[in-house]
């Protein structure tokens, strides 16, 4: 994990470039992963300067549990931008296993782990949106937009994700299992897009 954990160690325009490259990773999934850490992190700089003002001061409780999950919801963003790039890295070498069983079992585990990374980052993804909506009418007036605009990146990772997911459900050999796995991400982007919806509204009384 450690050459894909470096990648967020260069500066902004080292890591467009290197998703410019011709090379497989890093990817969608990839970009996903640095999406919901920014729209996190601009919902964050909208919550630290609103806490400690005297009008939101009795919301302080819940701003500071807000904080804790928006901190521990970056890391793990940029933990799944990893595991994304290992589980690309997993299903390329079981393709190129001699035809047989054990190629078979390979390519359904690689497979599954391909399913399972972006579905944890669009449960995450919803978990950042439900606390942003838990603050859109306790925000600081004047960073309201940045609030909503870290929901719409935070809702725009859970429909990346649902790419990948669509993109790997068709190589499920379970097909009762592929089917569920799909309801449930469109079902996710679904919740994603009313929630964003919902937070929205905040920037009504701004003027839209």
């Amino acid at each position: 994990m450690a050459e894909n954990t470096d990648l967020l160690q260069g500066s902004v325009k080292e890591f467009i470039e290197s998703v410019a490259a011709k090379t497989p990773t890093p990817g969608g999934g990839s970009v996903a992963g640095v999406v919901g850490a920014l729209g996190v992190a601009l919902s964050e700089m909208a919550l630290n300067f609103t806490r400690g003002k005297k009008k939101f001061a009795e919301h302080e409780a819940l701003y500071a549990a807000v904080a804790q999950r928006f901190a521990k919801a970056r890391t793990m963003f940029a933990d799944l931008m990893a595991d994304d790039m290992e589980a690309f890295q997993l299903y390329q070498s079981s393709t190129r296993l001699p035809d047989g069983q054990e190629k078979d079992q390979a390519v359904q585990l690689a497979t599954a782990a391909a399913i399972d990374v972006p579905r944890e980052m669009a449960k995450l993804a919803l978990a950042a949106l439900a606390d942003m909506r838990s603050l859109a009418d306790k925000c600081n007036p004047y960073l309201v937009s940045d609030l909503v605009a870290g929901a719409a990146l935070a809702s725009a990772v859970v429909r990346l994700c649902d790419y990948n997911v669509r993109m790997n459900v068709p190589n499920v050999a379970d097909r009762q299992a592929a089917t569920e796995i799909a309801l449930a991400s469109r079902t996710d982007v679904a919740r994603a897009n009313n929630t964003l919806d919902e937070i929205e509204k905040a920037l009504a009384p701004q003027g839209g």
